[in-house]
C-alpha cells in the first residue's frame, strides 16, 4: 500500500479528504495509465463506501459501480455511474434519504454523477427497454454493502445478455452504425471523438458486451494494447483541459503528446489512429461472425423440418459445407474466403496475393484465421516478384471498393509491410491538411480504388494502379514528397518485378503526380512556356493519359473540395495543349490571338460611353468528363467579362466588388485592346474572369456595374465593408493561421514574371492583392486563383507598365513588398 493511499485510509468520508488524496493523486508523474486509473477507482471506492456506511443503510442495500466505474476505469474527469440497490423491503423514505446522503457530497465535489435507485427487478426490467443501461450492468461492481444481492443481480443481467443475443446484439449493431455516422471514423479524423467515433472506446467497450454474450469473440492480437492507448491519451486530454472531454481538439493536441511523453502531435494522432484501426478491425471481424452464427441459427429449424419431411438425411442432420474454389489453394467457404486444405503458404508465396486478389474479385472477406495462417507460413516472395505476383497485386487493386476491407485485413497482420517495406512510413500518418480525408495509406489505398473506374482511359491500367497505390509514398520521408516518392517509387516498382522501361514510367509519374493540377489551376494555359514545360516533364502521350487519370483518382480519394469540374475542366484542357505538342503541333502565339467578337463588342461601348460594360453568363462545358457519351454538359462556373478605358485601380476595385457580391475568383486575364477612333486610336481595358457563387444565385449584372462605378470614383469604400463583414465572422478560437508567404515562380514566360501568393484564404484577398500590386506600379496581365479548403495559392503573371518582365532584383522586392502588405 502507497503512502498516498494509507493517507487516504486516514481520512474521514469527508468530501475535504476525498478532494485532496485525489488530487494529489492526479499530480503524481510516476503513476499513470492502468495503475493511476485503478488506484482513483479504489481511492474512489474507499470514499463511496464510507458514504454509504456514515448512512446507517437498511438491510438489503447496496452500492454498485457500473459502466466504466465498474470496470474501474476512472479517468480524471470521469462520470461515476453508480446504482443504489435495494430489495424492496425497506421504507421508500430511508432509501431517499440513504441515497441523498451519497449523491449530494459526490454533487459537492463537483463531480458529474449518473445515478439511479432501482431493485434487482426493475434493474432488470430498465436493462431489457435500454439497451444502454443493460451494457452498464454487465459491469457492474459492488462498492459496499449486500454483495450477495449485487451477485444475483449480475447473475440475472447476464443471464439475460445471453439468453437475449439473438435480438439484442442486432441493436447494438444498429446503434454502433447509427454512432459511427453520426461521429465518424476516429482513424482518419483530425480532431477524434475517442469514445464516440468508430474505433473508439464505445466500440471496445461493444466488443466486451459481445464476448459477454458467447456468440462470438473479437480478434484479442492488440485489442488491449489498444484499448489502453485510447484511455491513456483520454487522462491526458482531462488533465490538459481540466474538463471532462472525449474530443481531441487540434490545439490541445501538443500539450496531451507531452503529457504522454510523445515527440510531438503527430505521434499521438499516429499511436491513435493504429489503436482505432486495430478497434475497427476487431469490431468488423466480430459483427461480421455474430450476423454469421446468427443466420445459421436461424435456419437450422427450417433445416430440421426439411430433413424430417424427407425422412433423414446425413447422421446428426448437419449439412456439409460447401467450399467453393476461386484459385489455386484459395476457396470460399461460409461466405469467407479460405485457404484450401491442399494450400501449401509454405512453398507458395504468391498465395497471400492471390488469396486477397480473389477475395476482393469476389467481393468476399478474407477469413482473419486464413491472413493469420499466412501471415505466420507464408514463403517471402522473391525480389524482384515473379510475374504472377505482380499480376495478382495488380488485379488486387483493380477491384475497386471491395479492395479496400482486404487491404485492411492484410495490413492488420502486417503483410502489407512484409510486401512493401515502405509502407511502414506512411502506416496510420496524419495529413494535418483539413481538406484531406484520410491518414496517408489510406489515401493511397483510396486513390488506386478511384484510379480502378478510370482504367479504361488509359493503355496501361497496371502502371495506373501502381502509381496510384504509390503517389505520396515520400510522405513517410522529409523534404518535397514527390521528390522523394519517386525513388520509393522507382525501388518498389523494381520490387514489384516491372522492367526498366515501366519501372520508369511509374518514377516519373510519382514525380509529377502534382503537376498537371497545380499547373492547370495556378499558371497561364496561354502561355507557351507553361504547356512547354509540362509537355518536357511528361515526355510521351502514354505518360500524359496515365498522370491525367491519376490526377483525377488522386484529387477524388482526397476530399470533395480537391476536384469539381470546374478543376476537371482546366486539367482536361492542359492535358489537350501538352497532347498537342507532343504530337508535332506548334503552339499558337498568344500576342497574336484576337479578342473575341463579345470582348470587341464590350470594348467599342465602354470606348464610346466612357464607362465600364459587362456581361455576366454561365459556362457549360464536357471538359470535366472526356466520355464523349456523357449525357449531359456540367456548369463550370460563371464567365464575367469587364471592359471600361484604362486607368488605375482597376484590379483591386473589381476583385473587390466580387468580394462584396460573395463572388469566388478563380481565373482572371486582363488586357489592353487598342481601338480606332475619331481622334486616333483609344485604349480599352478587357478583363475576362471565371467566378462562381458562394452560394445563393448570381447577383444581377447591373449591380455589379453600379457598385464597380462607385468603388472606381471612390465613392465605395471596399476596404471598411470587407473589414465590417471580416468582423461579424470572427475566426476559430485556438486556430492560428500561418504568415502569407510570396515567392518569384521559376517560370521560363516570356510574358511575364509570376509571383505566387500563398495565404489564409478570405473575403477581399485578391482585393488587398490588387492594391499593394497598383501601389508597386506593376501591370497584372493574369492571375489564377486556387482554393484548398481555408488556403488560397494566387498566381499573378505581372509586368512593368511598358509590358516588360520584371528583372529578378525588382521581382524579388514586389514580392517582399506583397508579403508585408498581406501580412
Amino acid at each position: 500500500m502507497t503512502n498516498l493511499e494509507v493517507s487516504a485510509e486516514n481520512e474521514d468520508a469527508g468530501p475535504g479528504g476525498y478532494a485532496a488524496a485525489r488530487l494529489l493523486l492526479l499530480h503524481e508523474k510516476e503513476r499513470s495509465g492502468p495503475p493511476r486509473r485503478t488506484a482513483l477507482a479504489r481511492l474512489t471506492d474507499d470514499w463511496l463506501a464510507a458514504l454509504f456506511a456514515a448512512a446507517a443503510p437498511p438491510r438489503g442495500t447496496a452500492l454498485v459501480a457500473v459502466g466504466g466505474y465498474g470496470r474501474s476505469e476512472l479517468s480524471p474527469r470521469s462520470d461515476l455511474d453508480l446504482l443504489l440497490l435495494h430489495d424492496g423491503t425497506a421504507d421508500k423514505a430511508a432509501i431517499a434519504a440513504l441515497a441523498d446522503r451519497i449523491w449530494y457530497p459526490v454533487w459537492d465535489l463537483g463531480l458529474a454523477l449518473d445515478h439511479s435507485v432501482r431493485t434487482p427487478a426493475e434493474a432488470r426490467t430498465t436493462a431489457a427497454e435500454d439497451l444502454k443501461v443493460h451494457l452498464g450492468l454487465l459491469d457492474a461492481r459492488p462498492l459496499a454493502g449486500d454483495a450477495g444481492l449485487v451477485a444475483a443481480l449480475r447473475a440475472t443481467v447476464l443471464a439475460d445478455w445471453r439468453n437475449q443475443a439473438p435480438k439484442r446484439l442486432p441493436e447494438l449493431d444498429a446503434l454502433c452504425r447509427e454512432r459511427a455516422e453520426r461521429a465518424g471514423e476516429l482513424q482518419f479524423l483530425l480532431e477524434p471523438d475517442l469514445k464516440e467515433a468508430r474505433g473508439g472506446l464505445r466500440d471496445a467497450q461493444a466488443l466486451r458486451a459481445v464476448a459477454a454474450s458467447w456468440l462470438a469473440d473479437a480478434p484479442r492480437e492488440g485489442l488491449d494494447r489498444a484499448r489502453r492507448r485510447l484511455l491513456d491519451t483520454r487522462d491526458a486530454l482531462h488533465l490538459v483541459t481540466g474538463r471532462a472531454t472525449d474530443r481531441l481538439a487540434l490545439q490541445e493536441q501538443d500539450a496531451v503528446a507531452a503529457e504522454l511523453g510523445l515527440l510531438d502531435a503527430d505521434t499521438l494522432l499516429r499511436e491513435v489512429y493504429e489503436a482505432a484501426r486495430t478497434i475497427s478491425y476487431a469490431t468488423d471481424v466480430t459483427w461480421r461472425e455474430v450476423n454469421r452464427v446468427l443466420k445459421a441459427r436461424s435456419a437450422r429449424p427450417r433445416l430440421r423440418s426439411l430433413l424430417g419431411r424427407s425422412g433423414g438425411g446425413r447422421s446428426g442432420g448437419k449439412p456439409p459445407i460447401e467450399r467453393t474454389p476461386l484459385a489455386e489453394g484459395v476457396v470460399e467457404m461460409d461466405g469467407e474466403v479460405v485457404l484450401a486444405r491442399t494450400a501449401k503458404p509454405e512453398r507458395d508465396p504468391v498465395l497471400p496475393l492471390r488469396a486477397a486478389a480473389a477475395a476482393a474479385q469476389s467481393g468476399l472477406p478474407l477469413s482473419p484465421h486464413a491472413v493469420r495462417h499466412l501471415a505466420a507460413t507464408a514463403k517471402p516472395l522473391p525480389v524482384p516478384w515473379p510475374a504472377e505476383a505482380r499480376e495478382e497485386l495488380v488485379t488486387l487493386l483493380g477491384a475497386g471498393e471491395a479492395t479496400v476491407p482486404v487491404w485492411e485485413a492484410l495490413e492488420a497482420e502486417g503483410i502489407v509491410t512484409r510486401l512493401l517495406p515502405d509502407w511502414e512510413r506512411v502506416r496510420c500518418r496524419p495529413q494535418r491538411n483539413p481538406v484531406h480525408t484520410w491518414t496517408v495509406d489510406r489515401h493511397l489505398v483510396e486513390t488506386a480504388v478511384r484510379a480502378a473506374s478510370l482504367t479504361r482511359r488509359v493503355g496501361r491500367p497496371d502502371l495506373l494502379l501502381v502509381a496510384a497505390l504509390l503517389h505520396d509514398i515520400g510522405k513517410g520521408w522529409p523534404g518535397d514528397h514527390s521528390v522523394a516518392g519517386e525513388t520509393i517509387a522507382r525501388d518498389l516498382a523494381a520490387r514489384v518485378g516491372f522492367d526498366r522501361t515501366d519501372t520508369a514510367v511509374v518514377a516519373t509519374a510519382v514525380r509529377h503526380h502534382l503537376l498537371l493540377v497545380e499547373t492547370a489551376t495556378r499558371r497561364d494555359l496561354d502561355d507557351p512556356a507553361t504547356v512547354q514545360a509540362v509537355a518536357t516533364a511528361v515526355g510521351t502521350l502514354g505518360t500524359l493519359e496515365l498522370l491525367h487519370a491519376l490526377t483525377e483518382a488522386d484529387a477524388l480519394a482526397t476530399g470533395p473540395a480537391a476536384w469539381s469540374s470546374w478543376r476537371a475542366s482546366l486539367v482536361a484542357d492542359l492535358v489537350k495543349r501538352v497532347a498537342g505538342v507532343l504530337a508535332g503541333e506548334p503552339l499558337p502565339d498568344p500576342e497574336a490571338a484576337a479578342p473575341s467578337a463579345e470582348q470587341e463588342r464590350l470594348a467599342i461601348e465602354a470606348l464610346r460611353t466612357g464607362e465600364p460594360v459587362l456581361a455576366l453568363h454561365a459556362r457549360d462545358e464536357h471538359a470535366a468528363d472526356p466520355d464523349p457519351d456523357a449525357s449531359a454538359p456540367e456548369p463550370v462556373g460563371v464567365e464575367l467579362v469587364i471592359a471600361l478605358p484604362d486607368q488605375p485601380g482597376v484590379l483591386p476595385a473589381v476583385a473587390g466588388v466580387l468580394a462584396l457580391h460573395r463572388l469566388t475568383v478563380r481565373a482572371a486575364d486582363l488586357r489592353a485592346v487598342d481601338l480606332p477612333t475619331g481622334l486616333g486610336t483609344g485604349s480599352v481595358l478587357v478583363l475576362d474572369w471565371r467566378v462562381a457563387a458562394e452560394y445563393g444565385s448570381l447577383p444581377e449584372a447591373a449591380r455589379l456595374r453600379a457598385d464597380l462605378v462607385r468603388a472606381l470614383d471612390g465613392s465605395l469604400d471596399i476596404p471598411a465593408r470587407l473589414a465590417e463583414r471580416e468582423a461579424a465572422y470572427p475566426r476559430r478560437r485556438g486556430l492560428t493561421a500561418p504568415p502569407p508567404r510570396v515567392t518569384v515562380a521559376a517560370a521560363d514566360s516570356r510574358l511575364a514574371t509570376v509571383i505566387e501568393v500563398r495565404a489564409q484564404d478570405a473575403p477581399g484577398l485578391l482585393h488587398r492583392i490588387g492594391r499593394a500590386l497598383e501601389g508597386a506600379a506593376v501591370r497584372v496581365r493574369s492571375a489564377h486563383v486556387s482554393t484548398l479548403g481555408a488556403n488560397a495559392v494566387d498566381t499573378l503573371y505581372v509586368t512593368r507598365p511598358d509590358g516588360s518582365l520584371l528583372p529578378p532584383e525588382e521581382a524579388v522586392d514586389l514580392a517582399r513588398t506583397l508579403e508585408t502588405a498581406l501580412g
